[in-house]
């Protein structure tokens, strides 16, 4: 019979077994064998085991593990860090195709000088592991308020341009789309973004615009126009009615320009665009409501200096083809290249443009276009609409969080392995909701090939509970073999145990039942007794 004892018990019965069994003969080691399983309650193999193990895998002392050694060290991350910062703090499938050409630019102007170890490993880096490296600082950005309206004029006269339609489409053909720098309410007058993002390349620019008006879209156009480094050649737009009226249907006829629009409420027809509104304006400018000619002015700045950094430094990745395979949709990404570089491929622009576009980019330094970008931002987030209750409890927490990422400025190389503090891009603070509850499922997401054969599965578990969930599949298999199939043993095994644990349960509440009958009984019995020996 087993005696019920703690672990360490055991374990020193073991110890003092071991030290004869190892000098023992074949019969004698049987008979430590039959006393150590009566003891411990192990079954004979097991105990066998346990007599011939080592000592070391029985004491409580544990072993240390031979670590691996580590192929990305703290210079490396340190580094890696610095480029990721440089890259504003974009996706590792985006910045590992980047990492050359960032750190060649890096190291043109001085701010960054690596080891060849340290240089060599960060060539090597998967995205994979980048993620693995960097999953501590990525945060999440929130969402802001939608302010479009639809237009209900010259619909029919405009044709509908659906997110399917861009194939082999040449640089000049640019969606648009307003974001509204309203805060938390539409009501009066503020300041809007109007983004360009070209199809071809991803080449994006930015304009601020006082009132959400006709006038001011065309305005910004003929700027766009300007600056462009390829022909304004089509123009495709959501059903606002900033875009959708006589006016800038005019402009796009006299200019030769394509002017299509997406179809209503169907957000995908202008993915391209959409995607720049979040992880461009929304990340860098926030969600504040700003008004009037000061911020105007605050934010044309901020647009010079962030479209040069967009368009030079920032890679992106273009979907080559998608897949449907029943549920699973499988997508293939080209290499992650900045507008500049996709444009210096194009066959469509001429041999001059490309040499403007290289002489400018020669010029640009990635590291003083983040800190020019912050010293704008500091000035743009002056002027957002606070109310007067909340102005000087707001300014005490700016200055905190300011004072805790301002980094100084120095001479020496942004590559400091001491130094935990790198670059930072600032966001706006996200409001985190809690996320609902669950509920219990209760619903199959697929059909129960069991459930026309379990009645018959748990009569026989009736008769034999011991029998596997296997022999049952087998049975079933043999019986029908185009519903049933082996991949089919985990789902019977799962039915097969909560079968056993439900009559567990019916069987433990039938014990319950019965020693509570019988607790009563005897009861009853001793009351009778105690009764009949006073009264005799």
């Amino acid at each position: 019979m087993r005696v019920r004892m703690s672990i360490q018990t055991r374990k020193e019965i073991l110890l003092s077994m071991k030290e004869g069994y190892k000098k023992s003969t074949p019969k004698e080691k049987r008979k430590i064998i039959d006393d150590f399983i009566s003891i411990a309650g192990h079954c004979r193999k097991y105990a066998i085991y346990l007599l011939n193990k080592e000592d070391k895998h029985i004491t409580n002392v544990k072993q240390k593990k031979r670590a691996r050694k580590k192929k990305y060290d703290k210079e490396t991350l340190e580094a890696l860090l610095t480029l990721w910062h440089a890259a504003n703090q974009i996706c590792s499938k985006r910045l590992v195709p980047f990492i050359p050409d960032l750190l060649e630019a890096l190291e043109r102007f001085g701010h960054i000088s690596l080891p060849t170890d340290v240089r060599k490993r960060l060539l090597e880096v998967s995205p994979s592991t980048v993620d693995r490296l960097l999953e501590p600082k990525k945060k999440e950005i929130n969402k802001g308020v939608s302010t479009t309206r639809s237009g209900s004029l010259l619909k029919k006269q405009i044709k509908v341009r659906t997110f399917a339609d861009w194939d082999d489409v040449i640089p000049g053909f640019l969606e648009g789309d307003l974001v509204a720098h309203c805060g938390n309410t539409v009501a009066g007058s503020f300041l809007n973004s109007l983004v360009l993002t070209d199809i071809a390349s991803g080449w994006t620019e930015f304009f601020p615009l006082l009132k959400k008006g006709e006038a001011d879209v065309i305005a910004a156009l003929k700027v766009a126009q300007q600056m462009l480094p390829f022909i304004l050649a089509g123009l495709d737009t959501d059903n606002g009615s900033e875009f959708i009226n006589y006016a800038l249907l005019e402009f796009c006829t006299v200019e030769n320009i394509t002017f299509t629009r997406s179809r209503a409420y169907k957000k995908n027809d202008q993915a391209h665009v959409e995607e720049k509104n979040g992880s461009i304006v929304r990340r860098l400018i926030g969600y504040d409501r700003y008004e009037g000619l000061a911020a105007y002015n605050a934010l044309s700045e901020l647009y010079a200096t962030l479209r040069l950094y967009v368009n030079f430094f920032q890679p992106s990745l273009k979907l080559i083809y998608k897949k449907r395979d029943g549920a699973k949709v499988t997508k293939k990404y080209d290499k992650a290249k900045t507008p500049y570089q996709r444009l210096l491929c194009s066959s469509h622009l001429s041999q001059e443009e490309k040499d403007s576009l290289k002489r400018q980019y020669k010029i640009l330094d990635p590291i003083a276009l983040l800190k020019e970008l912050e010293k704008l931002q500091n000035n743009f987030w002056k002027h957002a609409w606070q109310s007067p209750v909340m102005t000087s409890v707001d300014n005490k927490l700016d200055e905190k969080n300011h004072s805790k990422n301002i980094h100084h400025e120095t001479k020496n190389s942004l590559y400091k392995p001491d130094n935990k503090s790198q670059l930072n891009i600032r966001r706006y603070r996200s409001t985190k909701k809690p996320r609902k509850a669950l509920g219990v499922r209760t619903w199959l997401t697929r059909p129960d090939n069991f459930k026309d054969a379990w009645g018959k599965i748990s009569t026989l578990l009736e008769a034999t509970p011991q029998r596997s969930a296997k022999s049952f599949l087998e049975e079933l298999i043999k019986e029908n073999p185009e519903q049933f199939n082996m991949k089919q043993l985990r789902t019977i095994q799962r039915r097969i145990a909560q079968w056993r644990k439900e009559q567990l349960n019916i069987n433990h509440k039938k014990t319950m039942k019965n020693i509570s009958t019988e607790n009563k009984v005897i009861n009853q019995y001793i009351s009778l007794t105690a009764h009949s020996a006073m009264r005799g």
